[in-house]
């Protein structure tokens, strides 16, 4: 009796070992460095360590007026930001048209963001120096791009009879005194816009032997032209291009 229950409490001892070696190795053993508790009513004492706090980035000094923007000290609040514009209302882009032809050239700025009066009469009159200067020189290449194709049609039928004829333009383009706007149309998206040009010139018309066929090499004349110039105002391409031709002379 006494062998059996010897027997059986060295096999009960043994499971025992066993076991609390089982959960030693699960549950490990303290070190002294484990972490305290977590208190969630307690403030950062001591060195303050505390994993629900996260700690933010010093702000960086704001740019003195003489601190260049490549400082790495300074720290824009607002990147990528762009300079801040004011555009001008179409009304201001076109204030410099006649008052007959206001309203539709207001329409026209509305439509088209990028159309001024003012850039615009500066670009028809660097194109009526060129498309005249072009025309008298017989140089189509240079024509081309600024006529709409019935003018060029016009035009290079008027060079190929001169050309025919063996004669040629003398021409002295002295400038222009003038150029105002005096008629507006806007058409779906199409505007066209109508200037009277008046400007300063010699010009004659020589044959091959060089005589003078027509006009006078001298004589300063004063022209006036009509031109009407027309463009898509929903095309990405900003050019004008001549459409109409008109004279007093």
């Amino acid at each position: 009796m006494d062998e059996g229950v010897t027997l059986l409490n060295i096999i009960l001892m043994v499971i025992a070992v066993g076991v609390f070696l089982k959960l030693r190795s699960v549950l490990g053993r303290r070190t002294g460095h484990e972490r305290p508790p977590y208190d969630p009513y307690g403030g950062a004492e001591g060195s303050g360590e505390n994993d629900k706090i996260v700690s933010l980035p010093q702000r960086k000094p704001a740019r003195s007026a003489d601190q260049d923007f490549d400082d790495d000290s300074f720290v824009d609040p607002y990147p990528k930001r762009f300079p801040y514009v004011v555009e001008e209302t179409p009304d201001k882009r076109v204030e410099k048209a006649p008052a007959s032809l206001k309203q539709v050239m207001t329409e026209i700025a509305i439509a088209d963001r990028n159309f001024d009066m003012d850039g615009f009469l500066s670009g028809a009159r660097m194109a009526y120096e060129m498309i005249v200067t072009a025309f008298a020189d017989g140089d189509r290449k240079q024509l081309q791009p600024l006529l709409s194709p019935e003018v060029y049609k016009s035009f290079e039928a008027a060079i190929s009879d001169r050309e025919a004829k063996g004669q040629r333009i003398e021409q002295s383009f002295i400038g222009i005194n003038k150029a105002e706007l005096v008629d507006a149309k806007l058409t779906g998206n199409m505007a066209r816009l109508t200037i009277k040009f008046i400007s300063e010139l010699t010009s004659s018309t020589r044959t091959e032997d060089g005589v003078v066929v027509e006009g006078d090499p001298v004589t300063v004349r004063t022209v006036t032209d009509y031109w009407t110039f027309e463009r898509d105002i929903k095309s990405s391409d900003p050019n004008w291009r001549l459409v109409a031709t008109g004279s007093d002379n």
